[in-house]
């Protein structure tokens, strides 16, 4: 067998995996919009939905990363190919955090129909539902991100993650407020503090996925910079 045929055997796995890699990417996002429309429709039917399709996350995390495994051992890949294989390792672990977030807030959309919401928290509802619409855009960009080897639009994603820690500072305090003019409200806040930190979390899978996109193409690990480090090692 020539080394070409090898080569073109080589592509066509990365490309087969990469492609797997954004089905998954793809259900994981409609799983945290699910979870989203769940939250703010109170809707025990839809929230059942999310943690069906938890089950088929977990199972393609486990068979990507078995193929990918399988696929440096034979191939043993260098440069470029081997960043690209491990980047898809960091993806994967990441997309499935975050349907666990997903699955997390179906769980707490649950456990607040059972129990019963006071109208006093559909306030608060409504910015969990303004901070979700931030994550699944962040998760959303830094797939295409990955699909596209794009740095930049990876670097988007780096910047635009204040917007969503800002907005979960703001959820937190509001909610506060919320306990302390009202301790009816407290047990049900409480579950919305925990809605509103995964809500957080999915926004930082869809960041270390836009920094293993600047991995991939520029050979620097970038996290835990600050962004004008970023900015110019991906210019």
């Amino acid at each position: 067998m020539n080394d070409k045929h090898l080569s073109s055997q080589f592509d066509a796995e990365l490309g087969s995996i990469s492609t797997r890699v954004l089905e998954m990417g793809g259900i994981v996002e409609a799983q945290v919009g699910q979870a989203v429309y769940a939250l703010s429709h109170l809707s025990d039917e839809t929230a059942a939905q999310v943690l069906t399709l938890e089950e088929r996350v977990n199972a393609m995390e486990v068979e990507i990363d078995n193929d990918l495994w399988t696929i440096i051992a034979r191939r043993q890949p260098t440069a470029r190919d081997l960043r690209l294989l491990v980047a898809i390792s960091k993806a994967i672990a990441n997309l499935e955090r975050a349907g666990d977030e997903a699955a997390r807030i179906a769980r707490t959309v649950q456990r607040l129909v059972n129990e019963g919401v006071s109208s006093r928290l559909r306030t608060p509802l409504s910015d969990l539902d303004y901070a979700a619409s931030l994550a699944v855009a962040q998760l959303r960009k830094a797939l295409d991100a990955f699909a596209r080897l794009d740095v930049g639009k990876a670097l988007e994603v780096l910047k635009s993650d204040d917007q969503i820690d800002r907005e979960f500072e703001g959820l937190i305090r509001k909610l506060i407020t919320y306990m302390m003019e009202d301790p009816r409200t407290i047990s049900a806040s409480i579950e919305l503090v925990f809605v509103a930190k995964a809500i957080e979390r999915v926004g930082d899978h869809g960041k270390n996925l836009a920094e293993a996109v600047i991995y991939v193409v520029k050979g620097t690990d970038v996290r835990h910079n600050t962004i004008d480090t970023v900015e110019s090692i991906v210019r």
